[in-house]
């Protein structure tokens, strides 16, 4: 069997007649990144803010965390 297509690679690209095609604008928007959860990200900012004012705050650089 092969895989390269060579049987549908010369096909002309399929127009439909009946469905006008999407404009470039709207395909655009199918793809576009979206909010899943709405305020999420603003909730984690504020409690990254919260944890990093707190006094008893521990923070560890990658040379502590590369030592036995």
């Amino acid at each position: 069997m092969k895989n390269d297509y060579s049987d549908i690679i010369d096909l002309p690209h399929h127009v439909s007649s009946k469905h006008p095609q999407m404009s470039i604008h709207d395909r655009a928007a199918q793809f576009a990144p979206f909010a899943a959860l709405t305020g999420y990200g603003d909730m984690i900012d504020e409690a990254g803010e919260k944890n990093a004012a707190a006094p008893d705050s521990v923070i560890f650089t990658a040379e502590d965390l590369d030592t036995p």
